[in-house]
Order: C-alpha cells, then structure tokens, then sequence
C-alpha cells in the first residue's frame, strides 16, 4: 500500500488547504506556474505558492538583481510583478482548471493594501490560499518593517483575517532576534499557518568594479547556504505554536525535506533549488515517498516532528 503523504495546512474555523503531499513551489521562483508547467507535470505538488503579488504592478529594483554565492544566492528583485488586478484577470482562471491548489503571496506597503489584497482575492476561483509576505528583506517600504516586530506582524495578520475566508499563513523573516515571538503574535491574531524562512539579508562586492554586485546594493540570501539556519527556526517555532509550520530554506532533496518535516514542519516549500533543476521538487516528492516505503511507514504524519526532544 502507498503511504499516505496528505496533510491539512489550515483546519481552523472550517478552513482548509488539503495538499496531496507536503511539497510547495515557493514565492518568486515559481512565478505563476503557468511556465513551469509545460516543463513539469505541476499536477503532482502539493501546491503552489505564486510569486509575490502587490495592489498595483511594480518594476522592482534595478539591475543587476541576482548574484551567485558559495552555496546560494542573492536575490533583489524587488516585487517586480502585474499587481492583483492581473492576476485575478489573466492567471486565476488557469489555476481555477488546475487540480494543485495555488496560495497567492501577497505584500504591501501599509496595513490598508494588504487587507484590500487580501479582501480583492477571497472567493476567487483558482485561489486557494493567501501567503502574507511581511519579511521581504530587499524593498524599501513594508514588508520587512512588518516582519520584524511582533505587534506589527500580528497587525497585519487580523487585518486580513477580517478582510477574507481564505486561509492565510504568514510568512516569517530570520532576520529578527526571536522568530518564535513573532510567529506566536500572528498565531494569537488569526494566521491559519507560518511558512519560515525567508531569505537571509546579504550583499556581495564586485571587486573589479569596486561596487556592490547588486544594483540594489543588499538583497536576500537563499539556498543551501541557508539551510541550517532555516532548520533551527522551524524546530523553535513548531515548538511554540499550535498551528501548522510550513518549512523552507535550503531544501534541495528529499532528504533535506525529510529533516524540515522531523523537526516539526507539515510541509515545506521549495524555491531556489528550481533555478539549478526544474524537477527539484517532483523529485522531492518522489524521495519522500521511496524513503516512507523503505522505513515502512504509512502515514507522513508519523514522521512530523518526531525528531523533537
């Protein structure tokens, strides 16, 4: 018999996000998933978190906007993105005939245009799901200034919680002293989930042009480089709040999926690691499954946090 790999991100107040197995498409390097799919059969995710989403579009920061490191990546793309009107009009009417439930990530630069985006994206066929971005570390306004204080965060939280149905899962930064504060704040204020982490702020000097690689001088650093980091947040976190953890950072195999779910996550997302293999994820989901068989386990909630002491 197959092993069962379905987990519930949201079971709060009637809401749910059922997802076929715990693997997501993380925000910014999935884009919408409309090209992806015609690399990879997106049928077999757990979900899809799209690309972060804003009231109006935006061109983002200049160029250049990514930069590699010894095991990772920078990032400042800044929110580049076709605004919510867009995605209402041109994108939720594909995810809507897709069997993968899509979470939409959406960022403002004041408490007012994340309750608009959140109160524009309820009820709309092909959302299943809001991802509150307070932690993007490489734009000038919002998000991060959000993130990184408790009282703010969990402002933001039951602001959306009032202004939609969906359920909703904030997405925390590391760059904050204690993340476990911060996550128990926007549980206290109606977040159905929190997804962690989000990037790590960094920069890089170009030596010949004696310059910051980046035109946006700092940006976000993501991927393996990041991954123990973004372990030891999710073991704090899922230890402290009662809602679902869903784990990020770093992931590149199945067996880096594995340790996010032992050490308390319910899912986890995977980005970065598309950019080097498109199949990152499909694999994962595949690795999960082969190692559950192997170890004789039916049930993937037998596995989650059973490394916590």
């Amino acid at each position: 018999m197959k092993p069962n790999l379905l987990v519930d991100v949201s079971s709060r107040g009637g809401r749910h996000l059922k997802l076929q197995n715990p693997v997501l498409a993380a925000s910014g390097t999935f884009g919408y998933g409309d090209e992806m799919s015609t690399l990879i059969d997106i049928q077999k995710l757990g979900g899809i978190v799209c690309k972060g989403t804003t009231l109006h579009p935006r061109q983002g920061n200049p160029q250049p906007r990514l930069g590699e490191t010894p095991s990772g990546m920078l990032n400042a793309v800044g929110l580049q993105n076709i605004g919510v009107d867009a995605v209402i009009k041109d994108k939720a009417p594909v995810w809507a005939a897709w069997q993968v439930p899509v979470v939409v990530n959406i960022a403002g630069d004041t408490i007012e245009e994340y309750a608009e985006l959140a109160y524009r994206l309820d009820k709309v066929p092909g959302v299943a799901g809001l991802e509150i971005n307070v932690s993007c570390p490489n734009v000038a306004c919002g998000c991060l200034e959000f993130g990184s204080d408790a009282g703010m965060a969990a402002e933001v939280t039951a602001a959306v919680r009032a202004a939609t149905t969906l359920p909703i899962m904030v997405k925390l930064t590391p760059n904050v002293s204690d993340i476990a504060k911060i996550a128990t704040a926007v549980s206290k204020a109606g977040a159905d989930a929190v997804s962690l982490i989000n990037t790590l702020k960094g920069m890089s000097i170009d030596i010949k042009r004696r310059r910051p690689l980046l035109g946006n001088i700092t940006g976000g650093l993501s991927g393996p480089a990041i991954k123990p980091v973004a372990l030891a947040m999710v073991y704090a976190v899922s230890g402290e709040v009662g809602i679902p953890v869903i784990g990020g950072g770093g992931i590149t195999t199945a067996n880096d999926a594995l340790e996010f779910i032992m050490a308390g996550a319910l899912a986890v997302e995977v980005g970065t690691s598309t950019f080097v293999n498109p199949f990152a994820t499909t694999n994962i989901i595949d690795g999960i499954r082969n190692y559950m068989e192997s170890e004789g386990i039916g049930d993937i909630h037998e596995l989650i946090g059973c490394a916590r002491i």
